[in-house]
């Protein structure tokens, strides 16, 4: 009779692993789609190879990514020097490549590529005239206009784009696609130990109706606000401030989240490196506060634990399996996307694969929902990364297993 418990015990359990693994395979598992890459076969450093339905050689070190409400993807090449853009339409399979390639500069040359964007939004103010940018028209006039899209860039530099607006001697063939800088800390407070900016976020406050853009300064260990002149904002005493921080943390990023009807800013905290120009990716390397727009801290939302160099922070929307609602999470350190209670911030599972393996996306580094219009399906998560050292560059998008 003991034999036969046992063996009834056994059918039971292997019938719940069973049960679960088909969980796994449908509810609870995601799949990767890789969009484009800027080459046509790309290998991680884990050995898997990655064929996009695209490519697109510009896409290098593919960051921060933004959009419209319905407008195509934007996306942060930081080792190429440019913005580019994806049509991402919910009934197309195959994403389109937009020619528009915008130039992000370097602080003294105007003209170039060199700078180095990561964070990237889109003007929620622009039609209330926020956020100009100075330059010449394009029969080389003098004019000013509101920025359309906003980047932060690694050397200290917040620039805006505006089609109608290029810098003075510009090339006319290329004219309409140039980032104008705007806020230039790059000297701040000394050439040598310049601002590093590594994440940039945008949100209006509904108690007083102003719009500030937030940027994590990541050698500096703070967050800036600006308002819609680009002025610097003087925060309250303390505003962004975790008086538990351990030292050697410092912003990583900044992205505003809705919770509860309300929106938060989350803030990822990563390791600084002894330049504290770059961060020192590890296990529990991490740690996430959220904030109000006012920079009063609300919570400890996340530490170290699952946390790796944390940086990309998305709401995910309905219909994204059993984590609809839930915070998603990516780790720049090791591609993994954690997924925690929107309110408690709880630790629930990370993204994984039909083979329940937790999905690694090399050089993860922005997560943004889709826009339901040019910008993706808006049931799916959208992520870029920059594998191989930050070399390459990748953009593609995760769904639930059907």
């Amino acid at each position: 009779m003991r034999n036969v418990h046992r063996y009834l015990a056994l059918l039971a359990l292997i019938g719940a692993l069973l049960l679960g693994r088909a969980a796994a395979d449908t509810g609870t598992s995601f799949i990767e789609t890789d969009l484009v890459a800027n080459l046509a076969s790309l290998t991680f450093k884990n050995g898997i190879v990655h064929q996009a339905l695209h490519v697109d050689p510009n896409l290098k070190n593919a960051w921060g990514i933004t959009s419209t409400p319905a407008s195509p993807i934007w996306i942060s090449d930081n080792n190429n020097g440019t913005s580019t853009l994806y049509r991402v339409q919910p009934a197309q399979s195959v994403p389109a490549i937009v020619p528009l390639v915008v130039s992000i500069p370097a602080p003294g040359d105007p003209l170039g590529t060199a700078g180095a964007p990561t964070g990237t939004v889109f003007n929620i103010a622009a039609a209330q005239g926020a956020f100009k940018i100075s330059g010449v028209s394009a029969a080389g006039g003098s004019t000013a206009a509101p920025a359309f899209f906003l980047f932060a860039t690694e050397d200290g530099t917040i620039l805006g784009w505006n089609p109608g607006v290029n810098p003075s001697s510009f090339v006319p063939a290329k004219a309409g696609t140039y980032g104008i800088i705007a806020v230039d800390k790059s000297s701040t407070p000394s050439a040598a130990n310049g601002a590093v900016y590594k994440g940039l976020a945008i949100a209006t406050n509904p108690g007083n109706g102003k719009t500030l853009l937030y940027a994590a300064n990541f050698r500096a260990g703070t967050v800036e606000a600006y308002d819609t002149s680009f002025n610097p904002v003087i925060l309250p005493a303390g505003a962004f401030t975790d008086p538990s921080l351990p030292p050697g943390y410092a912003p990583f990023n900044i992205a505003p989240v809705p919770v509860n009807g309300a929106t938060e800013l989350f803030v990822t905290y990563a390791v600084q490196n002894a330049e504290k120009h770059d961060d020192v990716a590890g296990q529990g390397h991490g740690i996430v506060d959220t904030f109000d727009l006012s920079g009063h801290m609300l919570a400890r939302f996340a530490q170290h634990g699952q946390l790796n160099s944390p940086w990309g922070v998305a709401l995910a929307p309905a219909g994204f399996g059993p984590f609809a609602g839930d915070v998603l999470i990516g780790n720049f350190g090791n591609g993994h996307i954690n997924v925690f209670d929107p309110v408690s911030g709880e630790f629930l599972d990370k993204l994984r694969d039909p083979n329940g393996q937790a999905i690694v996306i090399d050089g993860l580094w922005g997560l943004r929902v889709g826009n339901g219009g040019n910008g993706g399906d808006p049931h799916k998560v959208y992520f870029t990364a920059g594998p191989n050292d930050e070399a390459d560059g990748l953009f593609g998008s995760l769904a639930p297993n059907p």
